[in-house]
């Protein structure tokens, strides 16, 4: 029996119901006469405390709030990549339409109570059976029962739910179904018989389960040359981008969801700016995906959840994105999910906090701010799949995060870096001094570019990793002798430091540097960044062999002449296709160098 009680306080997001006794936590319940989506937080006797995911303004004392019997929970079925969502996963495109339909001289706001299935019910999809599934046949949760064309580029693999066990009494024959159409039925025992369909329902907050969980070791290729190179990521991995205002993260993002190598890509907008929603909702229908050839939406979900909406909702928001990813995970795929940014979800929590008037912890955010970024970032991972057939599946999450006046020790930031091992700090001055992306090579870090070396060694090249150690050790002795030369010029640096000083230069210009706009330098394919980086170095190694032979650095850069420019142009004038141009163009910079005769010292 659902339980039926009524509004005592209204307080911002924040409702308060008695007569509540059964009610359970997380469970979703409607509120007031418009029946407004909430979900119980806490419960003190026959009182239940509700946060609501829609503008409470109007409720009063004496409606009725009434549970469903359910926690707060997701379609998971053929229709979602494509859609655009907000929070707590209504699909916005198809509630503008309903909003239309009752009233042309419609707001451009939604309205409150409005209730919008998040996947068409009467959308047909083809389903094709396995067709080494027969009746009486052994079936658990994670089986794939079937395949459906969800769109172009992906393929929708029906999975048995997680928490259905037994013997497969039925399975429907090829054809059209919609996801109200039963397409097998599950005999778990003792006459309770299941029945399965296109879709099922998954609650938000609980993780979905696996077989096994291994460590991150192949990387997410993002075509962005410092991170694939000095900072990668890996499937299955965490991450985090952390920058002031200014500093690129919104275009960082962009490119990211764009051009990383994941099968599925979920864009969170957890109460970013509705402008730059905005762009998002506008340009994603349009890009290509690089790596198919089709539009980019066919394998994208978009969730919007602007800082104009519901603050519960942008709490809800990232469950609602993760619980999408497990899915699509679960079907054998690599998921990249992008949450931009944690620090407005960070302060949704602070703000419900502060109306259940709960004890604040640092800077004012709840004591378990901690706990809940935790519970978040260790749902990613590659993992075996539930069921058969074997399968390997991934979720990448990156998060940013948005530290007032870039203070990386506030502490969204400094708890995020707990649960990630892999920091892109974006720095202001670079930001300011054109050079983008603007990840301080100094500051940041990766945990994975060990694991992720022997795939490159098998797969790009087998000096990866001592090229990279390479150049990042040019990169901190520059660091380092910036202060020197601060104090006495470059005049007062020995040879090797001055060469120090223009291979740094050349690796930050012709290395690091990408134009996100520019249809060449935007993307790299893995091949092109490891015949750039192997030609840094090998310049680096023939001039400090010259500098050996007393060989001045002017020397070296005036012989070079137009091969100088050349290096350091090459990011955006050689296309991935042409790696071979590069590999030449290194061949003729050893070649000049090692030539050079030095003098007496």
């Amino acid at each position: 029996m659902l339980v039926k009680g009524r509004i005592i306080r209204v307080s911002g997001p924040l409702v308060v119901a008695s007569n509540m006794s059964g009610v359970q936590m997380y469970e979703m319940v409607k509120v007031g006469e418009e029946g407004l989506v909430g979900e119980v937080t806490r419960i003190h006797g026959d009182t239940a405390y509700i946060q609501v995911y829609e503008s409470t303004s109007g409720l009063r004392p004496g409606e009725p709030v009434e549970g469903t019997g359910s926690p707060l929970s997701v379609e998971l079925g053929p229709g979602l990549l494509g859609s655009i969502y907000d929070g707590i996963q209504r699909p916005l495109p198809r509630i503008a339409d309903e909003i239309g339909k009752r009233n042309p001289a419609r707001s451009i706001f939604i309205e409150r109570g409005i209730s919008v299935h998040a996947l068409p019910r009467d959308k047909k999809w083809h389903f094709a059976p396995l067709e080494r599934l027969k009746p009486n046949d052994k079936v658990e949760g994670g089986d794939i029962l079937g395949l459906v064309q969800e769109t172009g580029l992906m393929q929708h693999r029906v999975l048995v739910p997680p928490n259905i066990r037994g013997t497969l009494k039925w399975l429907a024959p090829e054809g059209d179904y919609t996801i109200l159409d039963p397409i097998a039925e599950v005999d778990m025992g003792g006459g309770d018989v299941r029945q399965v369909f296109l879709a099922h329902r998954w609650p938000v907050r609980i993780p979905r389960p696996y077989s096994l969980k291994f460590e991150p070791a192949e990387p997410l290729i993002t075509g962005m040359r410092i991170i694939d190179l000095l900072f990668p990521m890996a499937k299955g991995g965490t991450g985090m981008i952390p920058g002031g205002f200014g500093t690129g993260k919104t275009v960082t993002l962009h490119n990211l969801a764009q051009w990383s190598s994941a099968n599925v890509i979920i864009y969170i907008g957890c109460g970013e700016r509705g402008n730059e929603m905005t762009e998002v909702l506008e340009r994603f229908p349009h890009y290509m995906d690089p790596w198919s050839g089709h539009p980019l939406m066919e394998r994208t979900i978009l969730i919007a959840n602007t800082s104009n909406m519901p603050v519960a909702a942008r709490e809800a928001s990232i469950y609602v994105g993760i619980t999408m990813a497990e899915y699509y995970r679960d079907m054998g795929y690599d998921v990249l999910i992008v949450a931009d940014s944690t620090s407005r979800w960070a302060e949704a929590l602070r703000e419900l906090a502060g109306r259940l008037e709960e004890m604040p912890a640092e800077e004012g955010y709840p004591s378990y701010l901690a706990s809940r970024l935790a519970e978040f970032y260790e749902r990613a991972g590659k993992v075996r799949a539930l069921g058969s057939p074997e399968r390997l599946g991934s979720v990448t999450v990156i998060g940013a995060v948005s530290p007032p006046g870039g203070d990386f020790t506030e502490p969204v930031t400094t708890h995020t870096k707990r649960f990630t091992k892999v920091f892109w700090a974006l720095d202001t001055a670079l930001a300011y001094s054109r050079h983008y992306p603007a990840i301080n090579w100094i500051t940041s870090y990766s945990a994975y570019y060990e694991s992720v070396a022997d795939w490159w060694h098998k797969n790009v090249d087998p000096g990866w990793l001592k090229e990279r150690e390479t150049i990042m050790d040019i990169l901190i002795r520059e660091n380092q002798l910036r202060e020197i030369v601060r104090l006495v010029g470059t005049e007062g640096l020995s040879e090797h430091d001055k060469l120090v000083l223009e291979a740094a230069r050349l690796i930050r210009e012709g290395l690091l540097k990408q134009n996100a706009f520019d249809p060449i330098d935007t993307f790299s394919t893995p091949q092109k960044q490891a015949a750039m980086m192997r030609m840094f170095v090998e310049f680096y190694n023939a001039a400090s062999e010259a500098v050996k032979r007393n060989v001045t650095v002017s020397k070296i850069k005036e012989s070079l002449g137009r091969l100088y420019t050349d290096m350091m142009r090459a990011r955006y004038t050689v296309p991935n296709e042409k790696v071979d141009e590069i590999e030449k163009l290194a061949k003729k910079v050893v070649e000049v160098i090692s030539k050079l005769e030095g003098g007496e010292q």
